[in-house]
């Protein structure tokens, strides 16, 4: 998750040189056509969730891209700024996601307040202003038929101990819990790496554990973000295993640049194979931007994933 300027640069189609991933899909005139083994629109062995503008070049608007995303075999997709769309567009979404059988990933409850106020801080005004924002996301969710949703706590404070921060936090999060879990929605905590985020509150995924254990409710989990954490702390089995109970959704960005898997240093092939092996059947969301521009790199994007998706 990220604030909008970065959801800008998500939809930019980031230009960079990575060769195309192993498996590629042949072109013909009228665009893609289906791979040697076949593999093209199946559905993937775990659910990742592409993000509008990932296949623009392809499909054009927001409805096309879904569908476009579907005959590849994705069976998700997120939306950060979901929140933001008019009504109309957030209905429109969400009638043709029901037609394709699939599912919404996370959009973001506090995008406004995130950056600025702070949970950590215990002032009246900055709970109140996160709360609003947790009930206005439930309409957003029963509209586009969402579950989990992303909730980022804000900056750290160098005037207040962290120990009175993270209780200020955990306060903040359990009145949240009281809006959200009536409605069996999930607010997802998602720790931040120092490099793209400096000086927010939550970094670490052990952080985020003790926090959700602290809130006690199954409306506050961890996003584990493998991109972030590859930064922040790395160990990402490990850390993934010792937080297991508590993580309830997963997005991907490989390191460094923050694109498709196969681009950086990150063994997504293994890293998937054991969420796998895990039983994990929630999404995995694909909040990164594409290492090549135009259609050859929408196609690479879909190969990297074929190249790391476990086998059934």
């Amino acid at each position: 998750m990220s604030d909008l300027s970065r959801r800008d640069v998500l939809r930019s189609g980031l230009v960079a040189g990575a060769s195309l991933a192993a498996g590629s899909v042949a072109f013909g005139a009228g665009g893609a056509t289906e791979s040697s083994d076949n593999m093209q629109g199946r559905p993937f062995a775990l659910d990742y969730a592409p993000h509008f503008g990932m296949f623009r070049n392809h499909a054009g608007n927001d409805i096309d891209e879904l569908k476009f995303m579907h005959d590849q075999g994705f069976r998700s997709m997120e939306d950060n700024g979901m929140k933001g769309r008019s009504v109309e567009d957030q209905e429109a979404i969400a009638k043709t996601m029901t037609q394709l059988g699939m599912r919404m990933g996370v959009f973001v409850v506090n995008g406004g307040t995130a950056w600025g106020a702070t949970l950590a801080s215990g002032k009246q005004d900055s709970l109140d202003a996160f709360l609003k924002e947790c009930q206005d996301s439930v309409e957003v969710a029963k509209r586009v038929n969402a579950k989990w949703m992303t909730v980022v706590c804000g900056t750290n404070l160098v005037n207040i101990a962290p120990e009175f921060q993270t209780a200020n936090v955990v306060d903040a999060l359990r009145r949240a819990c009281d809006i959200f879990e009536p409605h069996g929605l999930v607010m997802v905590l998602e720790p931040l790496n120092f490099r793209d985020h400096a000086n927010l509150f939550l970094s670490r995924i052990p952080q985020a554990f003790q926090i959700c254990r602290a809130v006690n409710s199954p409306s506050c989990k961890i996003l584990f973000d493998i991109y972030h954490q590859q930064i922040e702390e790395g160990n990402l089995i490990p850390n993934m295993n010792a937080a297991w109970t508590e993580i309830a959704y997963i997005q991907i960005g490989d390191n460094p640049g923050r694109r498709e898997p196969t681009t950086g240093e990150i063994n997504y092939a293994n890293v998937f194979r054991h969420v796998k092996e895990k039983g994990y059947t929630g999404i995995l969301g694909m909040e990164h931007g594409n290492s090549r521009g135009e259609k050859e790199g929408e196609m690479a994007v879909i190969n990297a994933y074929r190249s790391v998706d476990p086998s059934t």
